[in-house]
């Protein structure tokens, strides 16, 4: 079994699975085809993550959720272009977006479930971490197992001012991931750093992130959780859930739409076709 396998199973999942829907929604995939990477394991970069200052001693080694770990698959699913140009207008988020984000999620761990549920039977040990009983998220902004971060060990792109990440295919979407002990051969990092592909950091020609923040938390400095989440608080928590069935759904999304990084990664393929 190859990372060429792994893709298969995890794109056939997103074609055919009737979760990847918004009920009552529209005719089309919350997600579109995934992106997949692969770590190794006993990467170096996973103890780089837990200095102060990167995200902590609190985020886990791969081996710490198995011991036996080998490889980190990770997989980007990006939202489909009707969700992403919904949410294009100024203010808070559209409803297509808000019940993408938690319907989204559900098919997600679906997702993760059928991955690890493949390799247990084909004579494999697999744990995804963000369903797993040990995973904690604390503290707003954090927690002990970044996708994100291991996306960017998997070499699926980098991070951008607002702290979201673009791949090939852009910054709105999810992530998810599969801690196994299958022997995988890992993808190369094509980042050369962290940032690598923000159009802002490279030279701040762009920061269309920074205007689009309806809670004013990005700045060319840093991006303001506190912010952030008092905004999703006061603002979005407020008003969403009464008149969608109280389903609570954390972010609005406005970093990751109307941006040239958006569906594209704006440093090698050009303004992002939203």
């Amino acid at each position: 079994m190859d990372i060429q396998d792994i893709t298969a199973i995890i794109a056939d999942f997103v074609r055919t699975d009737d979760r990847n829907r918004i009920p009552d929604g529209g005719d089309y995939p919350i997600y579109d085809d995934p992106l997949v990477g692969v770590a190794a394991a006993g990467d170096p970069i996973y103890r780089e993550y837990q200095k102060e200052g990167v995200i902590g001693a609190h985020h886990l080694l791969p081996a710490d959720w198995l011991g036996t770990a080998e490889s980190v698959i990770t997989y980007f699913l990006p939202f489909s272009k009707p969700i992403v140009k919904s949410n294009e207008t100024p203010g808070p988020p559209s409803d297509e977006w808000y019940l993408a984000r938690h319907w989204g999620e559900i098919f997600n761990d679906a997702l993760r479930e059928h991955l690890r549920d493949f390799l247990i039977p084909s004579g494999y040990e697999a744990v995804s971490p963000v369903i797993d009983g040990r995973f904690e998220s604390m503290y707003g902004s954090t927690s002990n197992w970044s996708e994100r971060h291991t996306a960017y060990a998997a070499g699926l792109g980098s991070f951008c001012l607002s702290y979201s990440f673009i791949t090939e295919k852009g910054c709105a979407g999810r992530y998810g991931s599969v801690v196994t002990d299958l022997p995988l051969t890992p993808t190369p990092r094509t980042a050369a750093s962290l940032m690598e592909n923000c159009i802002y950091d490279d030279d701040g020609t762009c920061g269309v992130c920074i205007k689009r923040c309806p809670a004013g938390a990005i700045s060319p400095e840093k991006k303001d959780h506190g912010l952030c989440l008092q905004y999703l608080v006061e603002e979005i928590l407020a008003t969403y859930p009464p008149r969608h069935n109280n389903i609570f759904v954390g972010g609005c999304g406005k970093c990751q739409t109307g941006v040239p990084c958006a569906r594209t990664n704006p440093r090698r393929n050009g303004i992002s076709d939203t």
